[in-house]
Order: C-alpha cells, then structure tokens, then sequence
C-alpha cells in the first residue's frame, strides 16, 4: 500500500544554498525534494520559480548530479502575503505563466498555491477568490501539474468550512495539510473571539481531497501569542494520529517536513546558519521516519 510513498522536505529549511539543501536530503537517504527558496552561488536567495534562469538551471543540474528529484513546487502563488487585489491579478498569472514551464523542466507534478490573506474582519471567501482559484487551479491542470492548496493564514484556511467551501467551488484543486496551522490559525467559521483551530477536525474534513501532508508540530504559548514548535509527535498537531488514519485509507503520496525550530519561513527575524538548518533538519526527518514506521504498524 506505501510503496510509492516519499518523504520529502521543504527545501529552505533543510539549507540557505543549494548546496547544503542537497547534503541534508542526502544525509537522510530521501530522494526527493520540495523546492520552495533557495540560493545558487551568483545569485540572491528567492524562490525556486523567481530565482534567475542561469540560477534555476544551475541548481536544477546539481539536483540531477545528486539522484534528487523536485517532487512539488513551494510557489508563492497568491500566499498569506498576498491580498485578493494587491497586486493586480496579472501579476499572479504571470507568476503561473513562469512557474509552468520551470515545473515541467523540473519534472514536479505537484505545486503549492494558496488564496490569498483574508482582512482582519472577512469572515467569508469572497467571490472574486473563487473565479482567481479557478482560473489558476485550470491553468496548472491544463499543463498536466496538480495545484493542492495549503491550510495556512489564507482564505482557504480560514476554517475547515471554508476549505471545503473553496473545494467545492474549484474543479480539480486538491490540498496539502499542514499539520500544525490549525493550531495558530483562528476559526472563523465560530463566532468572535474566534477560537484556535483543531488539527483533527480540520483532517478529517479535507482528508479526502488531500494529495500531499506537511509535517509539522507545535503547541500554543499564550504567554508571546505564538506558537512554539515542536519535534514531530511532540506537539499538539496530533500527527502520529493523522498520519495513521492517513495510511488506513491507502494514503500513499508525499509527506514533507517542514519544522520551523531553527528558522521560520515567514518571519523576518528568523535567522539562521547553514549548519544548524541542516542538523536540525536530518535529526527531524528522522524523527519522522519513526513516526512514519509506529503509524503504518498501527493496527
């Protein structure tokens, strides 16, 4: 039933340079890689589908010298820095129009989008979100590349209501579920104060749309109004749970890590060397492999 199961992690957590996300993948033995940032020597660090030609070149080639694959794209398309009308909407088809032909290249089947950052008060998706998913989710399906959305500080990940809302109003999009998000993420399908998410019940609703799982863990600390992050199984994501339920209905796609414990993708202050990223990344990939190996032994 798993055999075509693959870990994976997301690339800019495992190493700033192309170089030391390659060391990292190979220390742990996966084969496959989530391509999100990344720096090429030469060039800035951006994302895998912004980076320069001669940079997406270069790293793809070292990629290939490696035995690595790309297996699914970390775009930055319409994501939580992203409101539905800035910036213009041209600007995300053009994003799309550049990310096809560097995942076809690639060879990924698989590229991360999202719906855009909701207001402070927006309660519902707005109309407009649906028609731009739609128009992007049809773009990537007509090249042959499957677009799964992510429950993160979105619209679409408003609430488990508002994820199967979005489903069913987007022919074809499927979803990543990020294990962890619930925890920190607002349910806006409650009414004000909005209470905290519940990993579980946001599973449980979007499970039988979800093509890739994203591993991460933490607990809420109330104290600094954040989240703090956690090994694997370690905190309240509730992942060894998912991941068995997961494999009890022939789950057998991708699982990535992602884990935040040495630098977090979205914070500005988060800083970090190549070294600490790399070690704290096997250690947490082999975390999983554990995990992984308790799940699929569950009765």
């Amino acid at each position: 039933m798993l055999a075509a199961m693959i870990l994976t992690g997301i690339s800019d957590e495992a190493g700033n340079t192309i170089e030391a996300q390659i060391e990292a993948l190979t220390a742990l033995g996966w084969k496959h890689i989530e391509m999100r940032g990344v720096q090429v020597s030469g060039h800035d660090k951006a994302n895998f589908h912004d980076i320069p030609d001669a940079a997406f070149d270069l790293a793809l080639e070292k990629l290939t010298d490696a035995g690595i694959r790309v297996y699914c794209f970390g775009s930055t398309i319409m994501n939580w820095a992203k409101r539905i009308h800035e910036p213009p909407f041209e600007v995300t088809l053009a994003e799309v129009r550049r990310c096809i032909p560097r995942m076809r290249k690639a060879g990924a089947g698989l590229v991360r989008i999202m719906s855009f950052k909701p207001g402070e008060d927006d309660n519902e998706i707005p109309a407009e979100v649906f028609r731009r998913m739609r128009e992007v989710t049809r773009m990537f399906l007509d090249a042959g590349i499957q677009p799964v959305h992510e429950n993160c500080m979105n619209y679409g990940g408003m609430s488990s209501r508002h994820a199967r809302q979005l489903l069913g109003e987007v022919p074809g999009l499927k979803w990543v579920f990020d294990t962890a998000n619930p925890i920190f993420n607002a349910n806006r399908s409650r009414p004000k104060p909005w209470p905290k998410q519940d990993p579980w019940e946001f599973w449980t609703q979007v499970r039988d749309a979800t093509a890739h799982i994203h591993v991460k863990d933490a607990i809420w600390n109330p104290s600094k109004n954040d989240a703090d992050y956690r090994w694997p199984g370690e905190g309240d994501g509730r992942v060894l749970d998912i991941l068995r339920d997961a494999f009890s209905r022939g789950y057998d796609s991708g699982i990535s890590i992602e884990p935040h414990m040495v630098v977090v993708f979205h914070d500005a202050h988060s800083k970090s060397n190549d070294a600490a990223i790399q070690k704290n990344f096997i250690e947490y990939g082999n975390r999983l492999k554990s995990l992984v190996e308790a799940a699929k032994a569950a009765p």
